[in-house]
C-alpha cells in the first residue's frame, strides 16, 4: 500500500506537508477550545437548573399562601360589578416582569400582550415592573411608559415590595379611570399563561351599581380598601410571575444542558476524526521521507 503512495509523496515539497500539518493542528486546537467552552457552558446551565429548581420549590409554596390576597380582591370587583363609566377613559397598564433573563419567553409574552393593546389605543400608559418589559416596550412605545421599577427578581417578592409599588403608583400623579395588571399566571412546571386583573379608580368604584350591598362604605373606607386591594393584587401577580419565571428558567436550563450535551458529542467525534487524520498524515509523511532517503542511498 505504501509503495504506491511513497513515489507521489516524495515529489511533494516539505513546505506543503508542514503547512498541512500546521493547518491540522490549528483545526484541532480550535475544536479543543470550542469543546472546552461548551463543557463549561453545560456546567453553568446544570448549576442554574439546580438553583432554579430550589427557588421554584420555594416560589410554589409562597404562591399558595399569596393566592387568597389576589382572589379576594378580584371577587370584590366582581360582586360589586365595578366598571369604568367615564366617557374618556384613561387606562393604566402594569406589566409585572423582572430584571433577570435566561427564562424563555416569560417576559416577552407580557410585553407582546401589552403591545397589541397599545397598537389599538396609543393613549394607554404603562408602568413596567422589571427592566425586561421596559427593554422590550421602549423600542416602539417609550412615550407610553410612565414609570419603571428596577431590582425586581433578585429576591422573592414580599407584600412590603407590593405596598411600596402601590404607593409609588398612587403618588405618580396620573389619574386613571381603570386599567389592568398583566402578569404570567402559573399553571404547572411546564405551563404558564399571560393573564390580567382589572384595577379601578375611586370614582369608578363609587359609581358601581351593587356597591350598596356592602354597608358602611364611605369615600375614606373605599379609598383605603382600593390601596390595600391594589397592593394585594400586585403581590399576587408578582408571586405568580416569580413562580412562572423560575419554572420556565428551570425548563430552559434543562434544554440548554441537553443541547450542550449533543454539541459535546458532535465536537468530540469531529475532534477524534481530525486527530486521526492528522496522525495518519504524519505517518505517511514520515514513511515517505524515510523511503526518499533510502532511494537516495
Amino acid at each position: 500500500m505504501f509503495k504506491s503512495v511513497v513515489p507521489v509523496l516524495a515529489q511533494v515539497p516539505a513546505e506543503v506537508c508542514l503547512g498541512q500539518q500546521h493547518r491540522g493542528m490549528a483545526t484541532l486546537k480550535a475544536i479543543s477550545i470550542r469543546l472546552k467552552s461548551v463543557k463549561n457552558i453545560q456546567k453553568i446551565t446544570q448549576s442554574m437548573k439546580m438553583v432554579s429548581a430550589a427557588k421554584y420549590a420555594r416560589a410554589e409554596r409562597d404562591l399558595k399562601q399569596a393566592r387568597p390576597y389576589g382572589v379576594g380582591a378580584q371577587q370584590f370587583y366582581e360582586k360589586a360589578e365595578v366598571a369604568a363609566k367615564e366617557e374618556e377613559p384613561k387606562k393604566l397598564y402594569i406589566a409585572v416582569t423582572s430584571d433577570r433573563g435566561l427564562c424563555g419567553a416569560v417576559h416577552t409574552g407580557v410585553a407582546r400582550h401589552i403591545r397589541g393593546d397599545l397598537a389599538a389605543d396609543p393613549n394607554i400608559k404603562v408602568i413596567c415592573v422589571g427592566d425586561k418589559s421596559r427593554a422590550i416596550l421602549q423600542r416602539l412605545y417609550s412615550k407610553n411608559i410612565e414609570m419603571v421599577c428596577n431590582e425586581v427578581g433578585r429576591l422573592p417578592p414580599t407584600f412590603l415590595d407590593a405596598a411600596k409599588l402601590t404607593n409609588a403608583i398612587l403618588n405618580l400623579g396620573y389619574e386613571y379611570t381603570d386599567g389592568k395588571i398583566i402578569y404570567n399566571k402559573f399553571k404547572s412546571v411546564v405551563s404558564y399563561a399571560v393573564a390580567d386583573m382589572p384595577i379601578f379608580s375611586l370614582k369608578s368604584v363609587e359609581s358601581a351599581e351593587k356597591l350598596p350591598v356592602y354597608d358602611s362604605l364611605d369615600s375614606d373606607v373605599i379609598q383605603n380598601y382600593l390601596e390595600f386591594s391594589m397592593a394585594s393584587l400586585l403581590f399576587f401577580a408578582m408571586k405568580e410571575g416569580a413562580c412562572s419565571e423560575q419554572s420556565s428558567r428551570m425548563t430552559a436550563m434543562d434544554n440548554a444542558s441537553k443541547n450542550a450535551g449533543e454539541m459535546i458529542d458532535k465536537l468530540t467525534l469531529t475532534f477524534n476524526r481530525t486527530r486521526q487524520a492528522v496522525i495518519t498524515r504524519e505517518l505517511i509523511e514520515i514513511i515517505s521521507g524515510a523511503s526518499a532517503l533510502e532511494s537516495k542511498d
